[in-house]
């Protein structure tokens, strides 16, 4: 067993959880926030826009399992990897998209994988990811965490409502 962390921001942190909490090998998914100045900051402190942190998932994964390389593919599904100012309904640098690698490892493989996006032409844009060195990583209030178990029909109705779901349907063929 190799356990890492591997930490994906990707616009509202709720739809961030299911598809990769559904894959096996995955031990543990958080919401949260990262790559801010504020310790420890609140929901409100990070929509504010003020503490510079996005909204993400950390997840603790086992690699031989289930390994990075894995993870970054599904987290490409996940998106819409050109909007460089928020994902769907969700806009602010605190929606914005970035892979955070833990390691020069995990960095080589985001490279690589964002460098065959790009050159893949699914995209008419360029592809709007940050990869950037990962910082602490604070947990989101309880509430936040899986909330598509506690409030499936909200959840839902959000992931349908803001976009993510039909871009997701329309870029990658499947309902993540």
């Amino acid at each position: 067993m190799t356990i890492q962390k591997a930490t994906f921001a990707g616009g509202c942190f709720w739809c961030m959880v299911k598809p990769f909490d559904t894959q096996p090998g995955i031990l543990e998914v958080i919401s949260g926030y990262t790559g801010g100045h504020v310790e420890n900051p609140t929901y409100e402190q990070v929509c504010s826009e003020t503490t510079g942190h996005l909204e993400a998932v950390q997840i603790t994964f086992d690699s031989d399992i289930y390994p990075y390389e894995k993870l970054v593919e599904l987290y490409w599904t996940l998106i819409d990897p050109t909007d460089a100012d928020g994902q769907f309904y969700d806009r602010g640098e605190s929606y914005t998209t970035a892979i955070f690698y833990h390691d020069d490892v995990q960095k080589q493989i985001a490279e690589l994988s964002k460098a065959k996006l790009e050159a893949s032409g699914k995209f008419n844009a360029p592809i709007a990811v940050k990869l950037l060195p990962a910082k602490p990583f604070y947990p989101a209030e309880e509430y936040h965490q899986h909330y598509y178990k506690k409030n499936p029909a909200h959840y839902n109705r959000y992931s349908i409502g803001s976009g993510r779901v039909g871009f997701i349907e329309k870029y990658w063929g499947t309902n993540s």
